[in-house]
């Protein structure tokens, strides 16, 4: 490839997950401010922040969980936030000695309040894992929360809550699902805190 080329196609890729976050802005703020509510509510209720995905899915789930435990932008206390896909030794062993399907929903069984909310994180929206932890956590009374792409899935129709990005692009998927983590980070922070930047 020439440096002509290179440069047509890195051009094309940002332009199209630019693109994609302006469709989101004209057609989801409402639902991103919605749902920026609810993790506030159920922090506020003394609730915590459980999420979980596979694969990118799995390191957005990381990256939103310790934006809120630690910050995003705001000096403030520590948010109740955790990822369920860091613990290999228990993902292993769930694994293992149940199913891969159940990675998730078994933690989900002895670790979800009412209270709590839960965020499921699936391009596909079909991942069997992730549906299962959606529909244990909606066993518990939990509030429960799909981030999905392509046509939503199993998963989307499962939660009480969804965002369906609206693309069939797995990467920009993706990078859709963290920039929308990104800002409910920062409208909860404002939520719960104030803005106390100049």
């Amino acid at each position: 490839m020439d440096t002509n080329e290179i440069s047509r196609k890195i051009t094309a890729q940002l332009e199209a997950s630019a693109g994609l976050k302006l469709e989101l802005a004209r057609s989801h703020a409402d639902a991103i401010a919605h749902l920026a509510q609810q993790i506030s509510r159920s922090l506020c209720d003394g609730g915590k922040i459980i999420l979980f995905g596979n694969g990118g899915s799995a390191a957005d789930a990381q990256h939103i969980a310790s934006e809120l435990v630690g910050r995003f932008k705001l000096e403030r206390p520590g948010l109740r936030a955790i990822s369920l896909s860091t613990d290999t030794s228990l993902l292993t062993s769930i694994g293992n000695d149940f199913d891969f399907g159940q990675i998730f929903s078994r933690q989900i069984e002895c670790l979800a309040d009412p209270a709590d909310l839960v965020i499921g994180i699936t391009t596909s929206g079909d991942s069997r894992n992730i549906l299962n932890g959606i529909e244990a956590a909606d066993r518990l009374g939990a509030t429960t929360i799909c981030l999905t792409g392509m046509k939503g899935g199993a998963c989307a129709d499962a939660a009480q809550l969804s965002l369906v990005v609206p693309s069939d692009d797995v990467p920009r998927i993706q990078e859709a699902h963290i920039t929308i983590g990104h800002i409910l980070c920062d409208l909860v922070e404002e939520q719960l805190f104030g803005n106390d930047e100049a």
